[in-house]
């Protein structure tokens, strides 16, 4: 899949830029959260929050409300609060992959095991909801719990179906849009619902991060199995080790043979160094790795569509140029 120029494409800064000054008091705002807790807490808590990662769930809180008028206090709010929760999911997915790498960093779990880190976690997101409780409408503050469970609900269900070879496309999808969707999709619909602009124009944008979610996902199943961890900067090959069915995954199981079929489920199963790599083999002789980062194309074209309804601005500009630098990764 070809993908443009390096001197049309934008980079992750770029497509930022109308947002950096924002993104810039928040962080200023997430360092100052471990005072919050108690002084024995706040060594774990400035870990966990420590280490700057592409904060794109934020970004997109601040993009959408200048897209839709004015960034204001409550976009702030909203652009910690979600990064608190992605914080706050990171934390238990590494407990439960086991990973012992994150943003070139040891995991939390790595550092001080699992015990306590899992409460951490808890902490995290009890801390997050909090602060929601500060809006003025308690509308906001419900649809923000509602995120958080879609997060850890869709975290269960994909648990639920580890090494589960029935996983349909329609449960995969299920599932992310849940998991990876649901605050992708709140920080956009939040984002213009604050400016109070039209049911429609809050809907559109509602869509543009669910599908810029989904797109998201699909690129991070890509990664787990062709990545390099030294670029990528944490634990890879998680998802096979914990019988997770990513995408590609499925796309080689759907298009294979019963005889392929039992070869990849065999090579799910086994241990040796080398598993990965055979694997990778099979889903690009099969078109399988392929056929996923077309899928992530589709809901890309389909976030960028829904982008219609904005009038043009650096804001809109910058949605458009973040499913643009995606796009050129896959």
């Amino acid at each position: 899949m070809s993908s443009p120029s390096s001197s049309t494409t934008p980079t992750l800064a770029t497509a930022l830029t109308s947002i950096a000054s924002d993104l810039g008091v928040l962080e200023e705002k997430i360092r100052e959260q471990a005072s919050y807790f108690d002084t024995d807490l706040e060594e774990y808590v400035t870990y966990a929050c420590g280490s700057s990662g592409k904060r794109l769930r934020p970004a997109l809180a601040f993009l959408a409300g200048g897209a839709t008028g004015t960034i204001r206090s409550e976009h702030r709010t909203l652009a910690l609060i979600l990064e608190l929760i992605h914080v706050a999911s990171l934390v238990h997915d590494d407990i439960m992959d086991g990973a012992q790498l994150r943003r070139e960093r040891p995991t939390l779990n790595a550092k001080w095991g699992n015990l306590l880190t899992v409460l951490l976690g808890d902490v995290l997101f009890a801390h997050a909801l909090r602060l929601a409780m500060d809006f003025s409408q308690s509308n906001w503050c419900r649809r923000i719990a509602d995120a958080a469970i879609g997060v850890c609900s869709g975290e269960m269900l994909q648990t639920q179906r580890r090494f589960d070879g029935e996983l349909s496309l329609e449960d995969y999808y299920r599932i992310v849009e849940m998991k990876t969707g649901s605050l992708f999709a709140i920080a956009c619909e939040l984002g213009a619902s604050f400016n109070e602009v039209q049911p429609e124009v809050v809907t559109a944008l509602k869509n543009y991060g669910t599908h810029i979610g989904i797109a998201y996902q699909i690129l991070d199943d890509c990664i787990d199995l062709t990545g390099e961890e030294k670029k990528v900067g944490k634990t890879l090959g998680t998802d096979l080790l914990g019988g997770k069915f990513t995408l590609p995954i499925l796309m080689l199981l759907h298009s294979a043979s019963q005889q392929e079929k039992e070869q990849v489920h065999q090579l799910l199963l086994e241990e040796k160094a080398d598993r990965s790599q055979r694997l990778l083999v099979m889903l690009n002789n099969q078109g399988a790795l392929l056929a996923a980062k077309r899928e992530a194309e589709k809901f890309l074209n389909q976030a960028e569509a829904s982008l219609t309804i904005l009038p043009e601005s650096e804001y809109r500009k910058g949605l458009h140029d973040i499913a643009t630098y995606l796009r050129q990764l896959l």
